[in-house]
């Protein structure tokens, strides 16, 4: 989905008719076999494993009917051998009867609880979409590329958020990650994406902006602290980048959050800043600002915004992710080329599970601008 992106199934997976005659040819082989065998000798008890195989491939009815089957089968194979009559044979043609009717009845059970995951998880890939809309693959002058990595098979939502406007001349951008876990991260994060698209174009700077955000970050933590809940753990990293349109170059807000990659001519470098800030949620505790700076971005390079994710994806040896290095890689390429790569090269690593969410935005200037 072990990782999921958005989309999955949930389906009931409907057999082939390969599938439903191996079950069959096998109860006419053990029928086969016993009555041509001395009356000494009983397969019929065997006749089980024909309706105890179709579940792992067929829904209640076809193993309600292959376990009927059985039972008849079983009673031929009485008849054949001296009648219903005797002790044995209804002892074998009872046993036979009464497992059939209980993997019917767990195969009911199993596909209520199939049922009922799909629903879940429609549910979950509904509000997901809703939370995390896609990033257009083009803003302004800017082409984009995004993807998200969920890291559980039975969720699409997690804490890794992002978001694209324009502001002005410009276009504001927000990458984060919530620290919480539960419903409670993803309470946070719907806050903050609709409190971003809400006033990322009125903050006269990305300062103001993220001063602003923290405002609404701390004033869900209160409400939240009321319920009885703990907060302490609950904060939100961010990274806020404004790209003017008229102007070469990017200015950042990181807040807390693994620092932004500017990729050129096949180098990957940090964009670490002068100063620390902290993460939304803390900074009446911090007591410091949100310092922002300026770098160049021109058309030769790629800014690689990603969660933590990526970067403690652990492989077989232990290691994390190298992603500068494996970034740098692909430098040139264009973002949706760039993410792609790096999300198949980060599944490799992880062996396809990761342990936590995981998302990355590969940001470029058309060329012209």
């Amino acid at each position: 989905m072990g990782v999921r992106e958005r989309g999955g199934g949930g389906r009931p997976w409907r057999p082939s008719w390969a599938l439903v005659l191996l079950p069959i040819a096998l109860i006419v082989l053990i029928v086969v076999i016993d009555v041509q065998s001395p009356t000494s000798i009983h397969l019929g008890p065997l006749l089980v494993i024909a309706p105890a195989l179709t579940p792992s491939f067929a829904g209640p009815r076809t193993t309600a009917a292959v376990g009927a089957l059985a039972v008849a089968a079983q009673v031929f194979i009485a008849a054949v051998h001296g009648g219903l009559a005797t002790a044995n044979h209804m002892a074998q043609i009872g046993a036979v009867a009464a497992l059939s009717v209980l993997i019917y009845v767990f195969t009911v059970v199993r596909e209520r609880h199939s049922r009922r995951l799909a629903r879940a998880q429609s549910v979950a890939e509904a509000a997901q979409r809703a939370l995390l809309r896609p990033l257009p693959e083009r803003i302004g002058p800017l082409h984009i590329a995004s993807a998200y990595l969920a890291a559980e098979d039975e969720t699409q939502i997690g804490g890794d958020l992002y978001t694209a406007t324009r502001a002005g001349a410009g276009t504001r951008i927000l990458v984060g990650d919530v620290r919480g876990k539960g419903l409670a991260a993803v309470g946070e994060a719907a806050l903050l994406l609709s409190a971003f698209r809400l006033v990322a174009g009125q903050a006269a700077s990305l300062t103001e902006l993220a001063r602003l955000l923290d405002r609404h970050v701390q004033r869900y933590l209160v409400d939240f602290a009321e319920t009885g809940d703990e907060t302490g753990e609950h904060f939100i990293t961010a990274l806020l980048l404004d790209l003017p349109d008229a102007e070469p170059v990017a200015r950042i807000t990181n807040c807390g959050h693994p620092p932004p990659l500017l990729l050129r001519h096949g180098t990957a470098v940090a964009l670490d800043g002068d100063e620390a800030a902290p993460p939304l949620g803390v900074q009446a505790l911090a007591g410091v600002g949100y310092p922002n700076s300026t770098v160049a971005f021109d058309g030769d390079a790629t800014l690689l915004l990603y969660t933590d994710g990526v970067t403690e994806a652990r492989g077989g040896d232990g290691a994390f992710y190298p992603l500068a290095e494996r970034a740098a890689r692909w430098a040139s390429c264009a973002p949706d080329t760039l993410v792609a790569h790096l999300r198949r090269d980060l599944l490799a690593h992880s062996g396809g599970r990761l342990g936590d969410d995981a998302a990355l935005v590969a940001i470029r200037r058309a060329t012209g601008h």
